[in-house]
């Protein structure tokens, strides 16, 4: 039988992330082999994990990664969720946060996301399978979203930031143009903010969901008829009022937080003029917390009152 020195258990504590004791029954159980040990806590993990699966998993972090090179800037943001804000503030899972970020550079999609690996060589899906097992609460991948642009910038915010890069809502708007990149980054993250109190539904009117229009529409039309106007009169009322819903919901339409005398369109015209050279909003995603998601607010108190035996 190998001696189980307390640096054995360090070194094996240190490469798994497990609790001390576990890593003193895995090595007494694979005679102090490391490599066996670190295989018996990922079988462990997972059977910790499937426990959990099914949990509400509706806190935890948003995480943004972004990355210059020749090839221009890429960022990425994604949602992480656990079971509650606790683990926000728990180191390790900010770090993994920031490392399924990372992955996701060059991954695009949940399922590839969890499949790829990060830069120390485990899946993001071990990563997580790992943490499962160390803190206790079920962990996914719940959303992500990437953008590309060789000339010009992605900018980046976080709101009610926890830490560096991690929040509870992130944004990414990508602007493509010639001119200082400096200012485009600037004017992206000006817009980044705007998005994040906002919370338009679209960029642009052509990419709006039919559905919602036709939604607002109907609504418009009935409260209309009910005034008792000529169906003339309904027709300009309904459209005026459509053009205020496109107001309201479409980025580029929408009054600048910063200066509601202008819109985010007359915004990114104006600085384009000011730089010497054309902008385009090509695209932003704005992804909050736990948007969406049913949430069963008594699941973790009730937990808590059984295992101090007050349930």
């Amino acid at each position: 039988m190998a001696e189980i020195t307390a640096a054995l258990v360090k070194e094996l504590r240190e490469t798994s992330g497990a609790g001390m004791m576990d890593c003193k029954k895995a090595l007494t159980e694979n005679n102090g082999d490391i490599e066996a040990a670190i295989d018996w806590l990922r079988t462990k993990g997972l059977s910790k994990a499937a426990k959990k699966a099914d949990r509400v998993a509706a806190e935890g972090l948003v995480a943004i990664a972004v990355r210059k090179d020749g090839a221009g800037m890429t960022a990425a943001v994604v949602e992480v969720n656990a079971e509650t804000d606790f683990v926000a503030r728990n180191e390790l899972f900010q770090n993994a946060a920031r490392k399924i970020a990372t992955v996701a550079l060059d991954v695009e999609g949940v399922e590839a996301i969890n499949a790829a690996k990060t830069a120390d060589g485990e899946t993001v899906g071990d990563l997580l399978t790992n943490l499962i097992a160390t803190i206790g609460e079920n962990m996914m991948v719940r959303r992500s979203a990437r953008f590309v642009v060789g000339q010009g910038a992605v900018a980046s915010y976080i709101h009610n930031a926890t830490a560096p890069d991690l929040g509870r809502i992130g944004v990414l708007v990508a602007i493509e143009g010639a001119g200082d990149q400096a200012k485009i980054q600037e004017l992206g993250r000006k817009i980044a903010m705007h998005v994040a109190a906002t919370q338009p539904l679209a960029l642009s009117t052509d990419e709006l969901d039919p559905a919602a229009v036709e939604r607002e529409r109907a609504i418009f039309t009935e409260q209309a008829l009910a005034s008792g106007k000529p169906e003339s009169v309904v027709e300009k009322m309904v459209e005026g009022r459509i053009r205020k819903f496109y107001e309201e919901v479409i980025l580029l339409k929408q009054a600048f937080v910063m200066n509601p005398d202008q819109t985010v369109e007359q915004l990114v015209a104006e600085t384009g003029k000011e730089l010497g050279a054309p902008l385009t909003v090509k695209g932003f995603i704005r992804l909050g917390l736990g948007e969406g998601v049913e949430k069963k607010a008594d699941d973790f108190a009730a937990e808590v009152a059984s295992l101090t035996g007050q349930g």
